[in-house]
């Protein structure tokens, strides 16, 4: 594609039209210390910018004592994210762009056994982050003004430059709280990171039926801005 720096407005309303609660554009300069091997061009070469969008789970099923309406809509709300995603790319190679979604989570590649670590092909929060959407809280998850940390998050990597969103640092986690790290039944976070091994053993089981559920998500619901700052 020619040169050409599009404005985001209009991605943004065909995002909008199409569920998206939040999009935002991030530059391909600002990934340049994304770990090697998984950046924007380490899975569509020819990425000029990364369109970033998210729609927001139900804050409630954090207050319910069963661990189901988390897991449900949560795995829900990932896969209409990948609707949305896979949408969006139709709609902007319809304006003359190649558009690479990118999945909201599963599947990846790299798997690391001994350590149960994971690792996405692009990293969702770190995009949203660099599109403009919110902070990286001391529990690893983006908190976003509106809707705290309770989004989940997609991409579409594209071959056009679009005008890019401002970063934001509003709701950095304040300097002193420790509520997130505290709260971690398996003291899996350390302010900084995340250890995936003690978090997905002590956050995950199969029931005696045999369904996959979320047990623990202790660090978003003690966030004291998981609401959003604006709220």
């Amino acid at each position: 594609m020619e040169s050409i720096v599009y404005g985001s407005e209009k991605v943004k309303a065909i995002a909008g039209d199409l569920g998206a609660d939040l999009c935002g554009v991030a530059s391909m300069d600002r990934f340049d210390d994304a770990p090697a091997g998984f950046g924007p061009r380490d899975i569509y070469p020819d990425c000029r910018s990364v369109v970033v969008v998210a729609k927001r789970v139900p804050r409630g099923v954090l207050q319910a004592k069963s661990c189901v309406p988390y897991t449900q809509f949560s795995r829900l709300t990932n896969q209409e994210v990948d609707r949305l995603t896979g949408m969006l790319g139709l709609a902007l190679e319809d304006l003359g762009m190649t558009a690479v979604p990118v999945p909201a989570d599963d599947p990846y590649e790299h798997w690391e056994p001994d350590r149960m670590y994971g690792r996405g092909i692009l990293s969702m929060r770190h995009a949203a982050h660099l599109a403009g959407l919110g902070v990286l809280g001391r529990n690893t998850l983006l908190k976003n003004a509106r809707f705290g940390n309770m989004v989940q998050i997609g991409a579409v990597l594209v071959d056009a430059e679009i005008r890019p969103d401002p970063l934001t640092t509003e709701g950095n986690c304040p300097e002193h709280c420790r509520r997130c790290i505290e709260a971690c039944p398996a003291k899996a976070l350390d302010g900084v990171t995340v250890d995936q091994r003690l978090c997905r053993a002590s956050s995950a089981f199969v029931n005696q039926k045999g369904h996959s559920l979320y047990r623990c998500y202790a660090c978003r619901k003690v966030c004291p801005d998981g609401g959003g700052t604006e709220r």
